[in-house]
Formats: structure tokens, sequence, C-alpha cells
């Protein structure tokens, strides 16, 4: 009955500390370094315990595979959390036909700041829309888009946005 709770207890162990693992990560290539330190002190406690629970027994196998399983369930639950979250910045780019309906009025009359290009594609001249919008706002702009012109042709990009570019640029004179 202990062997069942301990490994219980490392399974449990394992999934906190590798879901918040992930989720710090993420932060960091996102460039939240404080929060992720923060966040990578408690990951680290809460292994600290689980690997003493396996240690305890290095040779007994039922921990092994509790450890094993934690951290797999870990990284899913991280992932998972993550994208509730919707944390950072996405790039969004939409190529179709000039002929077709443009996405930009529509994105502008929701509040997204959107750039609208006139090319050359390989069938003649087509229109892309460049917006830089929060992750917890990309369904919607997907949406709209799709809703204007369901034959774009979308791609999204995480970026990176250095702490300076936040701030809506002021003008000075």
């Amino acid at each position: 009955m202990e062997l069942l709770i301990e490994s219980l207890l490392i399974v449990l162990l394992r999934l906190t500390d590798v879901s918040i693992g992930t989720v710090r990560i993420i932060l960091l290539t996102r460039g939240s370094r404080w929060r992720a330190s923060g966040i990578g002190f408690v990951e680290t406690l809460i292994w600290v315990f689980a690997v003493t629970l396996v240690l305890r027994e290095l040779n007994d196998p039922v921990r092994m595979v509790a450890y094993s399983a934690g951290f797999g369930l870990g990284t899913l639950l991280g992932v998972t959390i993550e994208r509730w979250l919707a944390i950072g910045t996405v790039l969004v780019q939409a190529v179709a036909p000039v002929s077709s309906p443009s996405s930009a009025t529509r994105l502008r009359a929701e509040g997204f700041r959107v750039t609208e290009l006139n090319g050359e594609g390989l069938e003649g001249g087509v229109r892309m829309i460049i917006t830089v919008v929060p992750r917890r706002r990309l369904r919607q702009v997907l949406q709209l888009v799709g809703e204007v012109n369901p034959s774009a042709f979308v791609t999204t990009e995480d970026v990176a946005m250095p702490q300076v570019w936040r701030r809506a640029p002021s003008v000075r004179k």
C-alpha cells in the first residue's frame, strides 16, 4: 500500500513540476524572465521531492515507471496550460488575390492594426495583410479573415517583442 501511495505521489509531483517547467520555458522564449525564474524555483523544489522518493528505492521499477509517467503527463499538461493562458504575441499574414475581398477593413473595424501590401504572386496580383496580435485574440482574427475571404492563405508565427516596442511610439517635434 505504501508503494502505491508513493508511486501516485511521484506521478503527481512530476506531473506538477514538468507542467510548470513547460510553462516556464515558454515564458522564457516569450521574454518573461522574472516570472520564469520564480516558476523555476517552485519547479525545482517539487522536483527535489519527487527525486527523493525515487532514490529511496533506486532499484524499484514501479517508482521508475511512476517518475516517467509523471514526466510524460506533465509535458502534455504543461502544453495544455500554455494554450489556455495564450501568452505572447503572434504575427498573422494572409495572402489572397487582389480581386478577392480584403480582410483589412473588417479587422480594423474590430480594432486590429493591419498593414496591407500589394504584390505579385504566381498567378497575378495578390494582397497581403499583416497584423500582430496577442495570442489570446488569434482565433478571432482567423475567424474574421475566414469570414471575409475564405480562400486567403493564412500563416501565423510567434514573435518576441522587446519591451521598448510594446509601448506606442511617441511623436516628438
